[in-house]
Protein backbone atom coordinates (compact mmCIF):
# COMPACT_ATOMS: atom_id res chain seq x y z
CA UNK A 1 0.00 0.00 0.00
CA UNK A 2 1.24 3.33 -0.86
CA UNK A 3 0.90 6.43 1.92
CA UNK A 4 1.98 9.82 1.31
CA UNK A 5 1.46 13.05 3.68
CA UNK A 6 0.15 16.09 1.75
CA UNK A 7 -0.58 19.64 3.71
CA UNK A 8 -3.79 20.83 2.17
CA UNK A 9 -5.44 23.92 3.31
CA UNK A 10 -9.12 24.33 4.49
CA UNK A 11 -10.13 26.59 1.66
CA UNK A 12 -9.18 23.65 -0.43
CA UNK A 13 -10.91 21.27 1.70
CA UNK A 14 -14.38 23.23 2.09
CA UNK A 15 -14.50 24.36 -1.43
CA UNK A 16 -17.34 22.53 -2.90
CA UNK A 17 -18.75 21.46 0.46
CA UNK A 18 -22.12 19.81 0.36
CA UNK A 19 -23.87 17.98 2.91
CA UNK A 20 -26.93 16.05 1.30
CA UNK A 21 -27.84 14.16 4.01
CA UNK A 22 -28.64 10.28 2.88
CA UNK A 23 -26.65 11.30 -0.66
CA UNK A 24 -23.54 11.68 1.53
CA UNK A 25 -21.27 14.41 2.30
CA UNK A 26 -18.46 15.94 0.15
CA UNK A 27 -16.02 18.60 0.24
CA UNK A 28 -12.52 19.88 -1.73
CA UNK A 29 -13.97 20.35 -4.80
CA UNK A 30 -16.31 17.83 -4.62
CA UNK A 31 -13.60 15.04 -4.84
CA UNK A 32 -13.32 13.62 -1.25
CA UNK A 33 -16.26 11.59 0.22
CA UNK A 34 -16.55 13.16 3.47
CA UNK A 35 -18.34 10.30 5.11
CA UNK A 36 -18.33 7.15 3.53
CA UNK A 37 -20.50 4.09 4.58
CA UNK A 38 -18.06 2.77 6.81
CA UNK A 39 -17.62 5.76 8.78
CA UNK A 40 -20.21 6.26 11.68
CA UNK A 41 -22.33 9.19 12.22
CA UNK A 42 -21.14 12.91 13.66
CA UNK A 43 -21.23 12.12 17.27
CA UNK A 44 -18.66 15.20 18.34
CA UNK A 45 -20.32 17.24 21.21
CA UNK A 46 -20.54 21.32 20.96
CA UNK A 47 -17.72 21.51 23.31
CA UNK A 48 -15.59 18.96 20.97
CA UNK A 49 -16.89 20.76 18.11
CA UNK A 50 -15.90 24.22 19.60
CA UNK A 51 -12.43 22.84 20.81
CA UNK A 52 -11.66 21.95 16.70
CA UNK A 53 -12.62 25.95 15.38
CA UNK A 54 -10.48 27.13 18.55
CA UNK A 55 -7.49 24.74 17.85
CA UNK A 56 -7.52 26.01 14.10
CA UNK A 57 -8.11 30.04 14.84
CA UNK A 58 -5.25 29.91 17.36
CA UNK A 59 -3.34 28.19 14.95
CA UNK A 60 -2.27 25.06 17.16
CA UNK A 61 -1.94 21.57 14.96
CA UNK A 62 -4.61 18.97 14.67
CA UNK A 63 -3.96 15.58 14.63
CA UNK A 64 -2.84 13.69 11.47
CA UNK A 65 -6.09 12.76 9.18
CA UNK A 66 -6.68 9.87 6.68
CA UNK A 67 -7.74 10.07 3.18
CA UNK A 68 -7.57 7.07 0.68
CA UNK A 69 -7.52 7.37 -2.96
CA UNK A 70 -10.45 5.66 -5.33
CA UNK A 71 -9.48 4.22 -8.25
CA UNK A 72 -11.50 7.17 -10.40
CA UNK A 73 -9.01 9.92 -8.74
CA UNK A 74 -11.15 10.88 -6.15
CA UNK A 75 -10.69 10.36 -2.19
CA UNK A 76 -12.89 9.12 0.87
CA UNK A 77 -12.09 9.84 4.39
CA UNK A 78 -10.46 6.98 6.20
CA UNK A 79 -9.88 9.20 10.01
CA UNK A 80 -10.48 12.69 10.74
CA UNK A 81 -14.74 13.17 9.84
CA UNK A 82 -16.02 15.11 13.01
CA UNK A 83 -12.81 17.13 12.98
CA UNK A 84 -13.42 17.82 8.99
CA UNK A 85 -17.22 18.19 9.71
CA UNK A 86 -16.43 21.02 12.26
CA UNK A 87 -14.19 22.57 10.00
CA UNK A 88 -16.58 22.57 7.04
CA UNK A 89 -19.86 23.33 8.93
CA UNK A 90 -18.28 26.36 11.08
CA UNK A 91 -17.44 27.66 8.03
CA UNK A 92 -20.32 26.51 6.06
CA UNK A 93 -22.27 28.95 8.95
CA UNK A 94 -24.23 26.19 10.44
CA UNK A 95 -23.00 27.20 14.03
CA UNK A 96 -21.45 30.10 15.52
CA UNK A 97 -18.74 29.94 18.91
CA UNK A 98 -19.22 32.77 21.46
CA UNK A 99 -22.42 34.30 19.16
CA UNK A 100 -19.87 34.69 16.32
CA UNK A 101 -20.33 33.06 12.86
CA UNK A 102 -17.85 32.53 10.05
CA UNK A 103 -19.49 35.52 8.15
CA UNK A 104 -18.82 37.70 11.35
CA UNK A 105 -15.14 37.53 11.15
CA UNK A 106 -12.81 40.45 10.08
CA UNK A 107 -10.95 38.90 6.33
CA UNK A 108 -7.99 38.62 8.50
CA UNK A 109 -9.41 36.04 10.44
CA UNK A 110 -11.25 34.27 8.16
CA UNK A 111 -8.16 34.10 6.06
CA UNK A 112 -6.18 32.71 9.12
CA UNK A 113 -8.79 30.07 8.72
CA UNK A 114 -9.39 29.33 5.48
CA UNK A 115 -5.03 29.30 5.39
CA UNK A 116 -4.69 27.13 7.86
CA UNK A 117 -3.16 23.81 7.00
CA UNK A 118 -4.31 20.30 7.53
CA UNK A 119 -1.93 17.27 7.69
CA UNK A 120 -3.63 14.31 5.61
CA UNK A 121 -1.93 10.60 4.80
CA UNK A 122 -3.60 9.59 1.83
CA UNK A 123 -3.33 6.27 1.07
CA UNK A 124 -3.79 3.67 -1.98
CA UNK A 125 -4.24 0.50 -2.16
CA UNK A 126 -6.88 -2.65 -1.91
CA UNK A 127 -9.94 -2.24 -0.28
CA UNK A 128 -8.91 -5.04 2.10
CA UNK A 129 -5.39 -3.25 2.81
CA UNK A 130 -7.20 0.33 3.51
CA UNK A 131 -9.85 -1.15 5.52
CA UNK A 132 -7.08 -2.92 8.06
CA UNK A 133 -5.50 0.50 7.91
CA UNK A 134 -8.61 1.62 9.11
CA UNK A 135 -9.13 -0.63 12.03
CA UNK A 136 -5.92 -0.06 13.04
CA UNK A 137 -5.82 3.74 12.99
CA UNK A 138 -9.43 4.28 15.01
CA UNK A 139 -7.46 2.30 17.90
CA UNK A 140 -5.74 5.29 18.86
CA UNK A 141 -9.26 7.79 18.35
CA UNK A 142 -12.66 7.29 19.60
CA UNK A 143 -12.02 3.36 19.11
CA UNK A 144 -14.80 2.44 16.39
CA UNK A 145 -17.69 -0.32 17.69
CA UNK A 146 -17.48 -4.00 16.38
CA UNK A 147 -20.72 -2.95 14.04
CA UNK A 148 -19.14 0.31 12.94
CA UNK A 149 -16.31 -1.76 12.09
CA UNK A 150 -18.95 -4.61 10.59
CA UNK A 151 -20.40 -1.49 8.25
CA UNK A 152 -17.08 -1.27 7.04
CA UNK A 153 -16.98 -4.39 5.62
CA UNK A 154 -20.60 -4.70 4.26
CA UNK A 155 -21.28 -1.75 2.33
CA UNK A 156 -23.88 -1.20 -0.03
CA UNK A 157 -27.77 -0.20 -0.43
CA UNK A 158 -29.01 -2.95 1.68
CA UNK A 159 -26.11 -0.98 4.54
CA UNK A 160 -27.72 2.68 3.53
CA UNK A 161 -31.18 0.84 4.12
CA UNK A 162 -30.68 -0.29 7.34
CA UNK A 163 -28.94 2.41 8.56
CA UNK A 164 -32.15 4.77 7.84
CA UNK A 165 -34.15 2.49 9.91
CA UNK A 166 -31.76 2.33 12.40
CA UNK A 167 -28.84 4.67 12.91
CA UNK A 168 -30.27 8.21 12.51
CA UNK A 169 -31.27 10.67 15.14
CA UNK A 170 -34.56 10.29 15.39
CA UNK A 171 -34.94 7.04 13.19
CA UNK A 172 -38.29 4.61 13.33
CA UNK A 173 -35.61 2.03 15.66
CA UNK A 174 -35.54 5.03 18.16
CA UNK A 175 -39.04 5.86 18.29
CA UNK A 176 -40.56 2.83 18.68
CA UNK A 177 -38.20 1.06 21.08
CA UNK A 178 -36.05 3.38 23.06
CA UNK A 179 -38.14 2.95 26.09
CA UNK A 180 -36.90 -1.30 25.24
CA UNK A 181 -33.40 -0.82 23.74
CA UNK A 182 -30.12 0.69 25.38
CA UNK A 183 -27.53 2.71 23.31
CA UNK A 184 -27.22 4.88 20.79
CA UNK A 185 -28.62 4.90 17.28
CA UNK A 186 -25.43 6.73 15.55
CA UNK A 187 -22.99 4.37 17.34
CA UNK A 188 -24.58 1.81 15.51
CA UNK A 189 -25.95 0.42 18.84
CA UNK A 190 -29.81 -0.50 17.52
CA UNK A 191 -28.76 -1.65 14.56
CA UNK A 192 -26.48 -4.86 16.34
CA UNK A 193 -29.29 -5.34 18.74
CA UNK A 194 -31.60 -5.95 15.57
CA UNK A 195 -28.59 -8.04 13.78
CA UNK A 196 -28.17 -9.86 16.83
CA UNK A 197 -31.70 -10.58 17.59
CA UNK A 198 -32.54 -11.96 14.14
CA UNK A 199 -29.67 -13.29 12.79
CA UNK A 200 -29.40 -15.73 16.52
CA UNK A 201 -32.75 -16.79 15.06
CA UNK A 202 -31.28 -17.85 11.85
CA UNK A 203 -28.31 -19.97 13.50
CA UNK A 204 -25.74 -17.54 12.17
CA UNK A 205 -23.38 -14.33 13.31
CA UNK A 206 -24.00 -11.26 12.44
CA UNK A 207 -21.10 -11.07 9.89
CA UNK A 208 -22.82 -14.16 8.10
CA UNK A 209 -26.47 -11.80 8.08
CA UNK A 210 -24.65 -8.95 6.50
CA UNK A 211 -22.69 -10.86 4.04
CA UNK A 212 -25.73 -12.60 3.16
CA UNK A 213 -27.94 -9.30 2.40
CA UNK A 214 -25.20 -7.21 1.71
CA UNK A 215 -26.19 -7.18 -2.07
CA UNK A 216 -30.17 -6.78 -1.65
CA UNK A 217 -31.69 -3.23 -2.38
CA UNK A 218 -33.74 -2.68 0.94
CA UNK A 219 -33.52 -3.73 4.46
CA UNK A 220 -37.02 -4.01 4.92
CA UNK A 221 -36.92 -7.71 6.23
CA UNK A 222 -34.68 -6.75 9.23
CA UNK A 223 -36.84 -3.46 10.18
CA UNK A 224 -40.33 -6.11 9.94
CA UNK A 225 -38.87 -8.42 12.44
CA UNK A 226 -37.77 -6.00 14.78
CA UNK A 227 -41.12 -4.59 14.50
CA UNK A 228 -42.32 -7.66 15.70
CA UNK A 229 -40.22 -8.25 18.72
CA UNK A 230 -41.60 -4.83 19.93
CA UNK A 231 -45.09 -5.37 19.43
CA UNK A 232 -44.69 -9.16 20.97
CA UNK A 233 -43.52 -7.30 23.95
CA UNK A 234 -45.75 -4.62 24.30
CA UNK A 235 -49.04 -6.93 23.97
CA UNK A 236 -47.80 -9.81 26.49
CA UNK A 237 -46.21 -7.13 28.69
CA UNK A 238 -48.08 -3.77 28.15
CA UNK A 239 -47.33 -2.36 31.47
CA UNK A 240 -43.89 -1.19 31.22
CA UNK A 241 -40.77 -0.91 33.94
CA UNK A 242 -37.11 0.42 34.28
CA UNK A 243 -36.19 -3.09 34.48
CA UNK A 244 -37.90 -3.82 30.66
CA UNK A 245 -34.71 -1.63 28.92
CA UNK A 246 -31.99 -3.73 27.53
CA UNK A 247 -33.25 -6.99 28.01
CA UNK A 248 -32.50 -9.71 25.05
CA UNK A 249 -35.96 -9.16 23.93
CA UNK A 250 -35.25 -10.80 20.29
CA UNK A 251 -33.75 -13.62 22.11
CA UNK A 252 -36.87 -14.34 23.84
CA UNK A 253 -39.22 -13.74 20.92
CA UNK A 254 -36.91 -16.21 19.03
CA UNK A 255 -37.80 -18.78 21.75
CA UNK A 256 -41.30 -18.49 23.23
CA UNK A 257 -42.99 -15.95 20.65
CA UNK A 258 -45.00 -18.42 19.16
CA UNK A 259 -46.59 -19.59 22.75
CA UNK A 260 -49.67 -18.09 23.61
CA UNK A 261 -49.68 -16.00 26.97
CA UNK A 262 -52.30 -14.14 29.15
CA UNK A 263 -51.00 -10.60 29.86
CA UNK A 264 -53.64 -9.91 32.59
CA UNK A 265 -52.15 -13.13 34.66
CA UNK A 266 -48.54 -12.23 33.78
CA UNK A 267 -48.88 -8.60 35.26
CA UNK A 268 -50.53 -10.04 38.19
CA UNK A 269 -47.41 -12.44 38.60
CA UNK A 270 -45.04 -9.68 37.70
CA UNK A 271 -45.98 -7.38 40.35
CA UNK A 272 -46.21 -10.09 43.52
CA UNK A 273 -42.58 -11.04 41.87
CA UNK A 274 -41.58 -7.47 41.95
CA UNK A 275 -42.07 -6.71 46.04
CA UNK A 276 -40.19 -10.28 46.84
CA UNK A 277 -37.35 -9.35 48.72
CA UNK A 278 -35.44 -12.90 47.97
CA UNK A 279 -34.88 -11.97 43.98
CA UNK A 280 -31.96 -10.03 43.31
CA UNK A 281 -32.39 -9.58 39.98
CA UNK A 282 -35.35 -8.32 39.37
CA UNK A 283 -34.91 -7.56 35.30
CA UNK A 284 -34.98 -11.60 35.02
CA UNK A 285 -38.67 -11.92 36.05
CA UNK A 286 -40.06 -11.15 32.72
CA UNK A 287 -37.67 -13.97 31.30
CA UNK A 288 -38.42 -16.20 34.05
CA UNK A 289 -42.22 -16.10 33.20
CA UNK A 290 -41.73 -17.29 29.94
CA UNK A 291 -39.60 -19.80 30.61
CA UNK A 292 -40.01 -21.47 34.41
CA UNK A 293 -36.10 -21.06 34.94
CA UNK A 294 -35.45 -19.70 38.20
CA UNK A 295 -31.58 -18.78 37.48
CA UNK A 296 -33.07 -15.39 35.82
CA UNK A 297 -33.58 -14.38 39.14
CA UNK A 298 -30.93 -14.83 40.92
CA UNK A 299 -32.51 -15.95 44.27
CA UNK A 300 -31.05 -14.51 47.14
CA UNK A 301 -28.84 -17.35 49.01
CA UNK A 302 -27.90 -17.95 52.47
CA UNK A 303 -25.18 -16.07 54.40
CA UNK A 304 -22.53 -18.00 55.60
CA UNK A 305 -23.91 -16.53 59.31
CA UNK A 306 -26.67 -18.13 59.08
CA UNK A 307 -25.47 -21.59 57.48
CA UNK A 308 -23.30 -21.25 60.77
CA UNK A 309 -26.39 -21.11 62.87
CA UNK A 310 -28.42 -23.91 61.62
CA UNK A 311 -25.12 -26.24 61.22
CA UNK A 312 -24.79 -25.59 65.00
CA UNK A 313 -28.54 -26.25 65.74
CA UNK A 314 -28.23 -29.32 64.18
CA UNK A 315 -25.08 -30.42 65.23
CA UNK A 316 -23.53 -31.07 61.87
CA UNK A 317 -25.99 -34.39 61.09
CA UNK A 318 -27.55 -34.57 57.73
CA UNK A 319 -31.21 -35.10 57.94
CA UNK A 320 -31.64 -36.64 55.03
CA UNK A 321 -29.36 -39.11 55.89
CA UNK A 322 -31.30 -40.27 58.74
CA UNK A 323 -34.85 -40.54 57.35
CA UNK A 324 -33.10 -42.71 54.72
CA UNK A 325 -30.10 -44.52 56.46
CA UNK A 326 -31.43 -44.57 59.87
CA UNK A 327 -27.78 -43.37 60.81
CA UNK A 328 -26.45 -39.87 62.08
CA UNK A 329 -24.06 -39.00 59.97
CA UNK A 330 -22.10 -36.07 61.01
CA UNK A 331 -20.42 -33.32 58.16
CA UNK A 332 -17.45 -30.68 58.59
CA UNK A 333 -19.39 -27.15 57.83
CA UNK A 334 -17.37 -27.31 54.52
CA UNK A 335 -19.03 -30.65 53.31
CA UNK A 336 -22.60 -29.30 54.01
CA UNK A 337 -24.86 -27.23 51.86
CA UNK A 338 -27.68 -24.77 52.39
CA UNK A 339 -31.50 -25.95 51.20
CA UNK A 340 -34.81 -24.17 51.37
CA UNK A 341 -36.86 -26.52 53.54
CA UNK A 342 -39.85 -25.41 51.76
CA UNK A 343 -38.86 -24.55 47.91
CA UNK A 344 -38.91 -20.77 47.07
CA UNK A 345 -41.57 -21.72 44.05
CA UNK A 346 -43.84 -23.07 46.75
CA UNK A 347 -43.26 -19.69 49.01
CA UNK A 348 -40.07 -20.56 50.86
CA UNK A 349 -38.62 -17.76 51.58
CA UNK A 350 -34.61 -17.25 52.20
CA UNK A 351 -34.77 -17.61 56.02
CA UNK A 352 -33.12 -19.15 58.75
CA UNK A 353 -36.33 -20.92 59.91
CA UNK A 354 -36.69 -22.08 56.44
CA UNK A 355 -32.67 -23.43 56.39
CA UNK A 356 -31.59 -26.86 56.65
CA UNK A 357 -28.06 -27.87 56.07
CA UNK A 358 -27.48 -31.01 54.13
CA UNK A 359 -24.47 -33.22 53.12
CA UNK A 360 -23.43 -32.40 49.30
CA UNK A 361 -24.81 -35.88 48.17
CA UNK A 362 -28.34 -35.39 49.25
CA UNK A 363 -28.63 -31.52 48.46
CA UNK A 364 -27.51 -31.94 45.35
CA UNK A 365 -29.91 -34.81 44.85
CA UNK A 366 -32.57 -33.01 45.57
CA UNK A 367 -32.02 -30.30 43.55
CA UNK A 368 -32.28 -32.07 40.09
CA UNK A 369 -35.30 -33.17 41.47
Amino acid sequence: MQIELKEITVREIVNGYTDSAENGVVGYGGKLNIRPAFQREFVYKDKQRDAVIDTVTKGFPLNVMYWSETEDGNYELLDGQQRTLSICQYVNGDFSINSRAFHNLTDTEKNQILDYKLMIYICKGTDKEKLDWFEIINIAGVQLKPQELRNAVYTGEWLTSAKRYFSKSGCVAYLTANKYVNGEVNRQDYLETALKWISSKKNKSIRDYMGEHQHDTHATPLWQYFQQVINWITNIFPKYRKEMKGLEWGLMFNKYGTKTYDPQALEQKITELMQDDDITKRSGIYEYLLSGNEKHLNIRTFTDNEKRKVYERQGGICPHCVRERREKMHYELSEMEADHITPWCEGGKTNIDNCQMLCREHNRRKSST
